[in-house]
């Protein structure tokens, strides 16, 4: 077995239809943020002790959560009203809220030149709703947009490329954007696999992990463009972690309800952990190889501690 259950975290109990959807770890306080889409909140953890503090109130539809420990800063897509927050992580203090392109979900952040990339899923009623916004996150300003070819789902951004890589659900596809030219689309990646969802990087291997909704796992080899199948999934996924130190995969699996786990040197399957029907989202702490999986039947976080 990898994973080791530690225990759990009572969350507050949902206000409306929606459950839990991103999160993310900061480093510095310590702390774990978790969009509870359906309060419109963030919800705060002390991931030191692993224990709710409170709540961030007034995000409406947050879905999109991101932390820079390189910054300290945490970033949150508000569905509802199309809008980007800023906050000062550790202290939860708001610094801007800007307007972006509709239906603001995935984030992906390039540090050294405070660009923030928003992935818009836009509306299939509204014609070129589908995009990505750019930010420059030290002058607090919208810096442009790009129009994809289809609705994204997860971001990332490499460091070695200078790039950022968007998902993108229907036509199957990872999109690259250049985050010295962001002006456009500059490389596409066929995935043979619908619905490319969760996404994550390996930066020391050049590879990107790829979790469709036809319950497949897919690595793109950055380097060579290779694309290839790695398994299958336990069913539908939704968020993917990469585990550099242990080089494990994480994919969580809301029906079943499974955290699927990877080795990603070998391209095998490890384990199948059952968690709760709905639960498909999921956290990573790599300091400590703890893995945060988010139920929303019972507004809990399962704690495990991958060994």
């Amino acid at each position: 077995m990898s994973l080791r259950l530690l225990g759990s975290i009572q969350l507050p109990g949902h206000a409306k239809d929606g459950g839990f959807d991103h999160a993310a770890v900061y480093h510095g306080s310590p702390r774990l943020y978790i969009a509870h889409t359906a309060n419109d909140d963030i919800d705060v953890v002390d991931s030191a002790s692993d224990r709710f503090l409170r709540s961030i109130h007034g995000l409406k539809g947050v879905a999109g959560v991101l932390v820079s420990d390189e910054r300290d800063l945490l970033f949150t897509a508000n569905r509802g009203e199309n809008t980007v927050s800023i906050f000062a992580a550790g202290k939860e203090q708001q610094a801007a809220r800007l307007s972006v392109g509709m239906r603001p979900n995935g984030l992906a952040f390039d540090p050294s030149r405070g660009l923030l990339l928003v992935a818009n899923v836009g509306d299939p009623n509204v014609p070129n709703s589908s995009s990505v916004s750019l930010i420059d996150v030290g002058q607090r300003v919208l810096t442009g947009a790009v129009i994809l070819p289809g609705r994204p789902r997860w971001a990332v951004y490499d460091e070695v490329t200078a790039a950022f890589y968007v998902n993108i659900a229907d036509p199957p596809l990872i999109v690259r954007i250049d985050a010295n030219h962001p002006s456009g689309i500059r490389e596409t990646f066929e995935i043979p696999a619908r619905g490319p969802h969760g996404l994550d990087l390996d930066p020391r291997a050049r590879t990107l992990f790829c979790a469709c909704d036809e319950g497949k796992l897919v690595a793109v080899q950055l380097d060579t463009g290779d694309v290839r199948l790695i398994g299958d999934l336990s069913g539908p996924p939704d968020v993917v972690f990469f585990n550099s130190a242990l080089q494990r995969v994480y994919v969580a699996v809301g029906s079943p309800g499974a955290v699927d786990v990877f080795d990603a040197a070998g391209m095998r399957i490890l384990e199948a952990v059952p968690t709760e029907k709905g639960a498909h989202t999921l956290a990573f702490d790599h300091r400590k190889n703890k893995v945060y999986v988010f139920l929303p039947a019972s507004h809990r976080a399962l704690v495990y501690q991958d060994d």
